[in-house]
């Protein structure tokens, strides 16, 4: 399957449910990339740590909060 950017006008390309985005402006791109890049970072630190059951609610928690936020900007 071929992968399409995050920040891409053509990220319609690969969803089955969303058929039709606005396109963002630079800086709205640049705020979901910061976003995606915290997200990521925290996820790292969060691993890094353990395991456990608290950290894998932080895990989905973390991948919540991102999604949330993307969506923020997105929308």
């Amino acid at each position: 399957m071929a992968e399409v950017e995050s920040t891409s006008d053509d990220r319609t390309s690969n969803n089955a449910v969303r058929h039709k985005y606005r396109v963002l402006s630079d800086a709205e791109k640049a705020q979901m990339v910061a976003v995606k890049d915290k997200g990521a970072e925290l996820l790292t630190l969060i691993e890094s740590i353990g395991g456990s059951r608290e950290l894998s609610i932080a895990k989905t928690k973390t991948e919540e909060a991102v999604m949330w936020a993307v969506k923020h900007v997105t929308a």
